[in-house]
């Protein structure tokens, strides 16, 4: 077959874009994906509500046992198929006992939506962070009742157009190259993210009452170890923040060399993702504790109890200027992953799309579906009433089902000699039955399990 000039550049191009050069260049993308408002508020305030240090052992266990297997196979099935969520669906219902491809087909695109909707309320939260941001950088957060101002943007229509607008443009060009311009991004964004949430961190640790805060999160309670719905937070909470959805980590995957260890990649994420966790919960924790704050304070914990203890923290407008940045990073990092799935689906499916336009229609859609729900509830003419609804649907039912899709499609479709080829490939270890079954029986179970009781709660985590 001859290429010509302009032609063989082309595929250079696209071959170079579409992998990652390093290791760690593949992890930091990894972790800014796993990263993001699941870490930051998520967890102090599930934490919080849910018994402190039991809640913490709980979920430690399940996001080893997560990031073991189902992370690990997510990454494998994109690399073995060579492409992204609708590609890996596809080749394991092939490469089943029977050729279902068809059916694989068709399943892919359940997960493949759960990342475009969700990427739809995600970006408001997002253009949320980043007028907190503002105001921070520009002193305002300092002077107003905190209540008030969340509530002036909250549950107005309209409210954030400029941010959200903002954060759609600045996710766009970060994967304008796809796998080449996210991992540049990432290794700038993800160090900082670390870097300056640990220096907030130690500046918490010196205010008045902070140990009590310590002692919460490190101290168990084992009594809530008896209580079933702690268990089941834990696990939603370890399993939505690794990312193991059946759709955003395996085109991460498909970028992936020959030459990386499957397994060492998920285990290097699932460890960044857990840090990341911790370092905002001693932020967040010990300062609720020290300024007499309610930490299971939902997006409250961000927008409204975070400014109250600012207002009386000495340097506390540097404080938000930081730490708001930080969300930021931490956020659009999340927000590449979930379009960049999508971009390369649709890429994958329709050979004649061009990158730049499809991620640009992209962007738009998501903008403008969500331009109609910036409020977070219960605002007249908002979609659902706002985007906190929205999230509840997408993670109450097609995220969940999709986590089980997944699950079942790799392990329990696919043939098994095809999965673990993959995943021993670049491996200095051998992965055997002991893995595999791992995730045949217990991983898929607690997929399902939470699942079901997503569906039975009609609440997702």
């Amino acid at each position: 077959m001859k290429f010509s000039k302009n032609r063989k550049w082309r595929f250079i191009m696209h071959e170079k874009h579409n992998k990652f050069v390093s290791k760690w260049g593949f992890i930091l993308a990894c972790v800014g994906s796993a990263v993001g408002m699941a870490n930051v508020w998520g967890f102090p305030y599930k934490l919080g509500s849910n018994g402190g240090g039991a809640f913490l052992l709980i979920y430690i266990a399940f996001v080893i046992l997560f990031g073991y297997v189902g992370l690990s196979a997510e990454y494998a099935i994109g690399r073995r198929s060579g492409t992204g969520t609708l590609g890996s669906y596809a080749f394991a219902w092939k490469h089943g006992r029977k050729n279902r491809e068809t059916v694989g087909k068709i399943l892919g695109w359940l997960p493949l939506t759960g990342s475009i909707t969700i990427a739809v309320g995600y970006a408001v939260i997002i253009a949320y962070v980043l007028k907190a941001f503002t105001q921070s950088l520009f002193g305002s957060i300092m002077t107003v009742e905190p209540g008030q101002c969340f509530h002036t943007f909250a549950f107005q229509p309209f409210s954030v157009v400029p941010y959200h607008a903002a954060v759609i443009i600045a996710t766009l060009l970060t994967i304008v190259f796809g796998a080449h311009t996210i991992e540049k991004t990432n290794k700038v964004m993800m160090p900082l993210f670390f870097i300056l949430f640990a220096a907030l961190a130690v500046r918490i640790a010196f205010l008045p009452d902070a140990m009590t805060g310590y002692a919460f999160l490190f101290i168990p309670d084992w009594s809530h170890l008896k209580n079933p719905s702690v268990w089941i937070t834990a696990m939603g909470q370890a399993f939505f923040s690794l990312s193991i959805t059946g759709s955003g980590m395996i085109v991460y995957g498909a970028y992936l060399s020959k030459t990386h260890d499957c397994v060492g990649g998920a285990k290097n994420t699932a460890f960044f993702d857990t840090i990341a966790a911790l370092v905002a919960a001693l932020v967040m924790i010990p300062a609720c504790y020290a300024y007499r704050m309610d930490p299971a304070g939902g997006p409250g914990l961000l927008f409204v109890v975070l400014p109250a203890i600012l207002q009386q923290m000495p340097g506390g407008r540097i404080f938000g200027i930081i730490l708001y940045l930080v969300v930021v990073f931490g956020g659009i990092s999340s927000l590449q992953n979930m379009l960049e799935v999508v971009a390369e689906s649709l890429l994958h499916t329709f050979k004649r799309w061009k990158r730049t336009p499809v991620i640009t229609v992209l962007g738009a859609a998501v903008f403008g579906i969500g331009v109609f729900m910036e409020p977070i509830a219960e605002t007249k003419g908002a979609i659902l009433g706002g985007w906190g609804p929205w999230m509840d649907l997408v993670s109450t039912y097609i995220i969940p089902i999709g986590a089980v899709l997944g699950a079942l499609s790799w392990f329990w479709v696919l043939k098994k000699e095809e999965l673990l080829d993959e995943v021993n490939t670049g491996s200095g270890k051998r992965y055997g039955n002991g893995w595999y079954y791992l995730g045949k029986y217990v991983y898929t179970l607690f997929a399902l399990i939470l699942c079901i009781v997503a569906l039975a709660r009609g609440e997702g985590f």
